[in-house]
């Protein structure tokens, strides 16, 4: 909720602390920010929102896909790789995600105590991250701005296929706190790429994760998580719709493509799980 997160924000007018009264977040400024029914609220300042927020269709599709379970072996990694991050430097670890989405990550990192910040550009999500865990606030932000937290309170910065914002991230992360970043790899959805022309992984993916976060950040290990699922066309027609895939393709050309597939078909889940420390 809101109310475990509020002490962590500050006014993206004017970086004051903030506090909860009613449905309205207010600063001692003034300025003051409307809390959604569904328990977000937007922090979002200036222009509005990009058109590469997620939009209803795209959650629902990732709210079904991650709930079947098709990409468990990456929540539990992240879980596993995060249970020890951040322990001892407080009575209660901040968790931050950037780019959060639904919150399906974020809520399955949580410790007892912990107390995790959901930031996306997309309102849509965070409807759904308010409900993914009690102690989740889940904030409208967009992640290439200064983002409406306050300096060096995460203990876990968690950035799962999504901007990588270097000089905040270093910003809001405890001196030695953890940035975990998952990218896909090359093989992430074989063989869907090929069969139904969706984008690709970049093949300077991880140099233009380095150009992000390499000024503040030095990589401390990394892993890579893969997994086989087995999909039906329905699921396959929902992890396209999910993803920036959804952005370049015609529905009703996806499902013919589709329903050209097997039946029952084998596709990867491929991720790199990348290890940061702040540079001193």
């Amino acid at each position: 909720m809101l109310v475990d997160a509020i002490e962590y924000l500050v006014c993206p007018v004017c970086r004051g602390d903030l506090a909860i009264e009613g449905m309205v977040v207010r600063c001692a400024r003034g300025h003051s920010f409307d809390v959604a029914r569904q328990g977000y609220v937007s922090l979002l300042t200036g222009s509005g929102v990009p058109g590469t927020a997620d939009t209803p269709a795209m959650v629902a599709a990732r709210a079904e896909f991650l709930g079947s379970g098709h990409f468990a072996s990456l929540a539990g990694r992240l879980r596993e790789l995060a249970g020890h991050q951040g322990e001892g430097t407080a009575d209660r670890r901040v968790v931050l995600d950037a780019g959060a989405g639904t919150g399906h990550y974020l809520a399955g990192m949580l410790g007892p105590a912990d107390v995790g910040i959901a930031l996306d550009i997309s309102k849509h999500a965070l409807r759904r991250a308010a409900r993914a865990h009690p102690r989740v606030g889940a904030v409208v932000a967009d992640v290439w701005r200064p983002l409406p937290v306050k300096d060096g309170c995460a203990d876990v910065l968690l950035d799962v296929f999504a901007p990588r914002n270097g000089s905040e991230f270093a910003r809001v992360l405890r001196p030695e706190g953890v940035l975990i970043v998952v990218t896909p790899t090359p093989r992430h959805l074989a063989p869907l790429v090929e069969r139904l022309g969706l984008l690709s992984v970049d093949e300077s993916k991880s140099r233009r994760v380095e150009e992000a976060l390499g000024a503040y950040f030095l990589e401390t290990g990394h892993v890579t998580e893969e997994s086989d699922m087995l999909l039906d066309h329905k699921a396959v027609e929902t992890v396209v719709g999910m993803g920036p895939s959804a952005w370049h393709t015609d529905q009703m050309a996806l499902r013919e493509e589709i329903s050209r597939l097997p039946h029952s078909m084998a596709v990867k889940m491929s991720c790199r799980i990348s290890l940061f420390r702040k540079i001193a």
